[in-house]
């Protein structure tokens, strides 16, 4: 059997061999697994919340008023910048990572909104307090001040927050359109393209200038054009990171009652429409059971959306899984769901409501404020590390510092590494850090039909990053008709004229980027 060699950058594989490459890997498992972490630890004393304002803090187990002065062993100490901090839950999960990592590192916040700033900053204060965890902490509302001397920097920007999400969605809604998300492809992923490219674009020559041999982490979306407009505008280097590959793997063994550490894919495709065309378990190919699977489901009604009917559709249509099942496949086949008609239900609605991904939201970050300004000790909950957006960029920063054969999926410029989609276009595939940079791997051909139904998505990245750079409202329009969920040219130009007008409104803001608070 052929075994896929790590040291050899985009070498190509033939279809016949893809699941021998997934099978033979299993033992040294250099593909994305479907591992989890439950590590916690305990809690002591209650933390200090007094204001303070956006000042370096260090804890006791620190020397120096600048931050960490300290080495692990002559070890490198990270330096993390979080850009968006205001997104408390990324801040709470990272800061739970870097706990159990127990290294020496510093962690600097920044967010331009004051209040946002302020809850990330106290709730990341108690936990290191409460915890004794080597970690340095600063704060800022501005970027230029924290990211000199940044190793690692990471986005988590949100540009208007869940309020400019909101209305993302909620207009179209008034044409007819439902969407569950909206954030990535669909008229909100347009929308929502138009005014985060500029800051995207502002941080990464921040970081280019301020930061320029940091490993730069892009967790925003809509990822595909975010990625594709900084390598245009700014030409360096950025990892696009989204768990949803381990996600759906998780998914898929729950569903077979696997654990689900033993799962291991091969995939390639558009962040959050990515083709898994490879599983497996233990040595033992999945696929015979995937489909024998969603042929059971076909007999049985849709009672649920989490059943992601539409998802087991698309296996026994194409071969492959989709991630990120339905909630966000859906969003790239809205032929199949006009005005939101999900099997009985409308998508957004009471399907994947979107109202409650808002309060959801919501109600979180008041919850996040309440854990950082309370004098009681933080609960166990908030130093748990659990499944999430946050969740690999730690170990992902280790293996490209030791040099790990550890491979991770990542959007990443294609160089070859996905055949038969475009060379350049940002594809998600697995890529291993054995050469202390993220070096994507070869994958077979999706095939035509596969690959085709993502060509369309492309060409509609090169049209939003366009109508995002230069600012340019008939590109919009473009897109709008590329995206294929507006059903009259018509109405391309009266949504396109509402969602233009509500998204350039944040536009003057965007230099310095607002976390989803």
């Amino acid at each position: 059997m052929e075994r896929l060699s790590l040291a050899t950058y985009c070498d190509y594989h033939p279809r016949k061999a893809h699941l021998a490459i997934v099978v033979n890997l299993v033992q040294q498992r250099p593909w994305v697994t479907a591992s989890t972490h439950d590590g916690r630890l305990g809690h002591c004393t209650a933390a200090d919340c007094a204001d303070l304002h956006f000042v370096s803090t260090t804890n006791r187990r620190q020397c120096g008023h600048n931050g960490i002065q300290v080495s692990d062993g002559g070890t490198r100490v990270e330096r993390y910048v979080l850009i968006g901090a205001g997104s408390a839950s990324f801040t709470r999960g990272l800061l739970a990572d870097l706990v159990a990592a127990g290294r020496p590192c510093e962690v600097r916040l920044v967010d331009p909104n004051p209040q946002a700033l302020q809850v990330a900053h106290h709730l990341a204060r108690k936990m290191i307090a409460q915890t004794g965890a080597p970690i340095g902490l600063r704060a800022s509302t501005d970027r230029r001040e924290a990211l000199p001397g940044a190793t690692v920097v990471i986005c988590t920007v949100g540009v208007g927050g869940r309020r400019a999400w909101e209305q993302d969605v909620f207009i179209p809604r008034q044409y007819g359109i439902y969407m569950p998300v909206g954030d990535t492809v669909v008229p909100g992923g347009s929308s929502r393209a138009v005014r985060m490219i500029p800051a995207m674009v502002a941080i990464a020559r921040d970081v280019a200038t301020y930061a320029p041999d940091a490993v730069f982490v892009n967790y925003s979306n809509p990822m595909a054009p975010i990625c594709q407009a900084i390598q245009l505008a700014v030409g360096i280097p950025v990892i696009g990171l989204c768990h949803g590959v381990l996600h759906v793997l998780h998914y898929l063994a729950d569903t077979l009652e696997l654990p689900k550490a033993s799962l291991i894919a091969q995939y390639a495709g558009y962040n959050h429409l990515t083709w898994m065309t490879a599983i497996a378990s233990d040595g033992i190919d999945l696929m015979p059971r995937l489909h024998a699977y969603a042929a059971s489901q076909q007999s049985l009604p849709v009672t649920h959306a989490d059943q992601n009917r539409f998802s087991w559709e698309l296996l026994r249509h194409t071969g492959a899984f989709p991630a990120v099942l339905d909630r966000h496949v859906t969003e790239f086949f809205p032929q199949f769901f006009r005005s939101g008609a999900y099997y009985g239900m409308r998508l957004g609605v009471d399907a994947f409501s979107f109202e409650g991904t808002i309060a959801d939201g919501d109600a979180e970050f008041v919850a996040m404020e309440a854990d950082a300004t309370s004098l009681a000790p933080l609960p166990d909950r908030l130093f748990l590390r659990e499944s999430g957006e946050h969740e690999q960029v730690v170990d992902i920063v280790r293996a490209i510092r030791e040099q790990r054969n550890e491979v991770y999926a990542v959007n990443l410029p294609n160089t070859g590494q996905v055949p038969d989609l475009p060379r350049g276009a940002i594809v998600e595939a697995p890529a291993h850090m054995a050469k202390g940079i993220p070096t994507p791997i070869a994958q077979p051909p999706l095939g035509h039909a596969t690959a085709g139904m993502l060509a369309s998505r492309y060409a509609w990245v090169q049209v939003i990053v366009e109508a995002a750079l230069t600012q340019n409202r008939d590109a919009f329009m473009h897109a709008l008709t590329i995206d294929g969920s507006v059903d009259s040219l018509a109405t391309v130009e009266a949504l396109g004229a509402d969602l233009w007008a509500h998204t350039t409104s944040y536009i003057d803001a965007t230099t310095n980027g607002e976390g989803q608070s």
